[in-house]
């Protein structure tokens, strides 16, 4: 029996910009009546597996070929009554094929099938990542000692692929395969350049596990709207989720922790299922192929700075493929050794000023304070956060000399700051 959307929603973590199979439609009644599952604004099923779909991917448009679409895959549905994440993956799979049919109706898209064949695939691939930090890490302080998120295998060899802020300073590594097994794990490789990190459990994987590696795939033929796969891996009793999102833009992205990427992936509606954890989420496109690892939250994912559009940002894999074998040898790249300063910076009406100065680093020592706005770097005037990075990282060491020129209250000073190696201060763990 369908039971009234008022009486399964739950009250929290449902975005109302997102909805899971439109309820009240006569194909979805049909296509899922042999199925253990309750509609609502969303699938739910026992295991509490969730697909969240943005609401505007059904319309008047889509609605036709979606309900053909679900049709077709009616006797998928029949003989796997009691699979709730196939199901999950069968309707994201009938949305993709759907959303193609009608965006090019002279274009024969990849059949549900097959389709759902790829997502499946895709999906086994993800696993949870929980790290506790070593001992007096200082980067406790901004992203906690106790940190949670996702995984994705991508070698055979049991390689997996996450975010790198997770894996800063860890003493612990803990991965969480989906038949809920638990299996310590030690970091392969952290990139500062790119974002990226690596892990490899140091048990084999279960069989049980089902776990597949992932093709990398590549964000350079995403258009802007394309329905992607975002899944954000198990937690030890908290499920993880199937998210349907969409591009929004490709562009350039500097982050207030010295960080810059010259292409970045964003996408709404955000990943609010898990908690909204999106650190290490992998997103994935249509033919089950690994394009991003999930980064941030973003206020607006349009980057027209009007608010409106929350959605996430992920780190497209075409930044990992030129580095992957390097990383896997010496454990970062070598542009990941370039001058820290130790600031966390905003760029606002176009200057930058500093909002956080990390303790014990160059800049606090060269008596930086939150609220100065950088006006040079080596005399070079500096508008953006691109340029000030930029500017500071062009030189040969990374423990070079940086002259800034700051404001700070009524005054300019000319500081002089000796730059480090970013990844020579961080903890490592014990024994190391």
């Amino acid at each position: 029996m369908v039971r009234s959307a008022r009486e399964e929603r739950p009250s929290d973590r449902i975005a109302p910009e997102c909805l899971q199979v439109p309820v009240g439609l006569p194909y979805c009644y049909a296509a899922t009546r042999h199925l253990p599952i309750r509609l609502f604004v969303g699938v739910y099923t026992p295991r509490l597996t969730r697909l969240l779909i943005p609401a505007h991917s059904i319309d008047a448009v889509t609605l036709p070929p979606l309900e053909s679409t679900m049709r077709s895959t009616r006797p998928w549905f029949v003989a796997h009554p009691r699979h709730p994440l196939r199901t999950a993956l069968v309707i994201l799979a009938a949305l993709f094929a759907a959303s193609a049919l009608s965006a090019a109706p002279a274009v024969v898209p990849t059949s549900a099938q097959d389709m759902m064949d790829a997502l499946s695939k895709a999906h086994s691939s993800v696993v949870g990542v929980r790290v506790t930090t070593a001992e007096g890490a200082r980067s406790a302080e901004t992203l906690g000692q106790q940190r949670r998120g996702s995984g994705v295998m991508i070698g055979e060899d049991g390689l997996i692929l996450t975010i790198g802020y997770l894996l800063l300073e860890a003493e612990q590594i803990e991965i969480v395969t989906q038949d809920r097994k638990l299996l310590p794990a030690r970091q392969v490789a952290y990139d500062l350049a790119t974002g990226f990190g690596l892990l490899r459990p140091l048990l084999p994987l279960p069989q049980s596990s089902g776990i597949n590696a992932v093709p990398l795939g590549s964000a350079d033929a995403l258009a802007t709207g394309d329905a992607l796969m975002a899944v954000t891996g198990d937690q030890r009793g908290q499920e993880g989720d199937v998210n349907m999102t969409r591009l929004v833009s490709k562009r350039a992205f500097s982050g207030n922790w010295e960080y810059h990427i010259e292409s970045a992936l964003f996408t709404s509606p955000p990943l609010v299922a898990s908690g909204g954890n999106h650190s290490g989420a992998p997103l994935f496109n249509q033919r089950g192929e690994l394009i991003g690892i999930g980064s941030l939250l973003v206020s607006d994912a349009s980057g027209k700075n009007k608010g409106g559009m929350p959605g996430n940002m992920f780190v497209p894999v075409d930044l990992l493929r030129p580095i992957l074998a390097e990383l896997q040898q010496s454990g970062t790249s070598g542009k990941s050794r370039r001058p820290w300063l130790g600031l966390t910076s905003n760029e606002q009406d176009g200057q930058v000023q500093i909002v956080r100065v990390t303790r014990d680093s160059p800049a606090q020592e060269a008596g930086m304070r939150a609220g100065d706005v950088v006006l040079a770097v080596d005399d070079a005037k500096v508008a953006t956060l691109e340029d000030f990075y930029k500017k500071i990282w062009d030189r040969a060491a990374p423990d070079s000399e940086v002259t800034l020129k700051v404001q700070q209250g009524d005054e300019v000073k000319t500081l002089v700051l000796k730059a480090q190696d970013r990844m020579r201060t961080l903890k490592k763990p014990s024994g190391i």
